[in-house]
């Protein structure tokens, strides 16, 4: 098929589209605003405020984990990087969904059992409280603050392409108007509403996802061969079905993709907005039956990003994704067009609007629960504030983070937010996932251990990415006038996540004091069993 005329046509038509764009999300906004204000109602303790009471099913939490974590990254990002990249494009998903097993063996029911509402909870269990909280919960607003940094580029991309905004001045407004947004929905909603809002984006998403597959494959007469070999064709490149188009052209890019995937699959199992959902649910049974009913939702709709992502690269052509006013992150608005014009467009766009918002939502909630909890309630008032108090302090803290993500995402802007979220995952990988691994099931770690791991970890995974490619010396980069790129790798997570392993086993060992045994043994039983773990109730 040629697809040389076509793309032109279909980028100048964009601009047509802007009223039905708007007013299809504007439809979501409201009807998902009134779910918000009705869950709102029952926002009267800690527990609803920041867990929704633990009231969610393990399917409901399931779908809403799926809608927290497939986010404009998913969606946007890596149906680009398929339709750029090929094969290698592909390799986020796979990264992405094979990081659902760690969390499901290592991390979901035992720390369901042990924890109450923050990644914290569980790793101050049997350590001291105030240096654990203090580093857990920096190193919770750091990996949040990345993650918020690719949402908000996403909306920005999104809108440009939908408004055919070119301008750095449009956009921004764009990202101020979805962070207000943002900060609605966890003022007045907080995690129920927030739940809700996650539940309806991700049926919305995956049903979007799965027409436009449905689309794309009866153009090919349902046959996968037929697209792949379009796809080749269309990009003059038989290259972008083998693996090694983006990561295979020399050693530091072959080194750098095992960077990334060391990064996507134990990044998840630390993800501090993902490990928050665990608590919404009344026990670790359901838990655990969430990550199950999230693999399989996550996992169908990565197969169908690698039929929109090559049949981005059939239908609409590479160079007129490179060259709309999103970049990368057009792809999937663009096959939209060309599949069902406006209308399809118009859903696509407000899906993918409702997947910014609703993500946003959820890490806005954990950051501001960790602040709240972690710092505010345990660290400051030394365990003595009340409920009302420390939601108080996690409203108020919404409102800060909401203003420096809309920052972060107007600095960031034009970024592929696949690759943002992965930098997000290294951070993780490396601040947070060998803490809670060691906490979980080492008997002998310690707190030096603890805060070893997490600040080195932590300042290692950003040092590293200061000093790569992702911020000066090259033409993607965040700042491309300028050149300090020291280290040669995109992510930092081949480097920092052994590193912060290998920190945590150091201070242990290095440690003359030691921590309570009756409080380790009190974790062990409490995470294998779960007696004694947090109810349906506040206490």
């Amino acid at each position: 098929m040629n697809t040389t005329m076509v793309p032109a046509v279909e980028v100048a038509a964009l601009k047509d589209t802007t009223l039905l764009n708007m007013g299809i999300f504007a439809l979501f906004v409201a009807v998902t605003m009134v779910i918000v204000f009705r869950a709102s109602r029952n926002n009267k303790t800690a527990a609803d405020y920041y867990a929704a009471g633990r009231s969610f099913t393990g399917s409901q939490n399931g779908t809403a984990i799926a809608g927290d974590y497939l986010s404009a990254a998913s969606f946007l990002g890596i149906t680009g990087a398929i339709a750029i990249n090929g094969y290698d494009g592909f390799l986020y998903s796979i990264g992405f969904l094979v990081a659902w097993l760690v969390a499901l063996l290592l991390v979901a029911e035992l720390l369901r059992n042990t924890g109450k509402f923050t990644m914290a909870d569980v790793l101050s269990f049997r350590l001291r409280q105030r240096p654990v909280r203090i580093a857990a919960a920096l190193s919770t607003l750091a990996v949040c603050f990345f993650y918020l940094l690719a949402q908000m580029a996403g909306a920005g991309s999104l809108i440009s392409l939908l408004l055919g905004i070119s301008d750095w001045g449009g956009q921004a407004l764009v990202i101020i108007v979805v962070g207000a947004l943002m900060i609605m929905y966890v003022l007045i909603g907080g995690m129920k509403g927030t739940t809700w809002v996650q539940i309806i984006k991700a049926i919305l998403l995956i049903a979007g996802a799965a027409v436009m597959t449905a689309m794309v494959l009866a153009i090919y007469g349902f046959n996968l061969s037929s697209l792949l070999g379009s796809a080749a064709e269309a990009a003059n490149n038989p290259n972008i079905l083998n693996p090694g188009l983006q990561y295979g052209k020399t050693e530091t890019s072959k080194l750098d993709f095992m960077s990334l995937g060391l990064a996507l699959v134990l990044g998840t199992a630390a993800l501090p907005h993902v490990l928050m959902r665990f608590y919404t649910v009344p026990t670790a049974k359901e838990a655990r039956k969430s990550v199950v009913w999230a693999i399989w939702l996550i996992g169908l709709f990565y197969l169908f990003t690698l039929v929109l992502g090559y049949g981005a690269a059939a239908l609409v052509g590479a160079e007129t994704i490179k060259s709309a006013p999103g970049g990368v992150n057009s792809a999937a608005p663009l096959l939209a067009f060309h599949l069902g014009g406006p209308l399809l467009l118009g859903f696509i766009s407000a899906v993918a609007f409702a997947t910014i918002l609703a993500v946003v939502a959820g890490l806005t909630i954990t950051a501001a629960a960790s602040f709240a909890h972690d710092i505010y309630a345990n660290v400051i008032s030394k365990g003595k504030a009340d409920a009302t108090t420390e939601v108080k302090v996690a409203r108020r803290t919404v409102v800060v983070i909401g203003v420096l993500a809309i920052l972060g995402g107007i600095f960031a802007n034009g970024q592929n937010v696949a690759f943002l979220v992965a930098l997000a995952f290294a951070v993780a990988a490396s601040a947070n996932l060998p803490t809670i691994v060691y906490s979980l099931f080492w008997k002998k770690f310690t707190t030096q251990g603890a805060v070893w791991s997490m600040y080195g970890g932590l300042a290692a995974a950003i040092l590293l990415i200061a000093f790569s490619p992702v911020v000066s010396g090259a033409k993607t980069s965040m700042i491309p006038g300028a050149n300090f790129a020291i280290f040669p790798l995109s992510n930092p997570g081949i480097v920092s996540i052994p590193l912060a392993f290998f920190l945590g086993w150091l201070g242990t060992v290095l440690d003359k004091r030691r921590e309570d045994p009756a409080k380790q043994a009190e974790m062990e039983v409490r995470s294998l069993t779960g007696i004694g773990a947090e109810k349906a109730v506040d206490h």
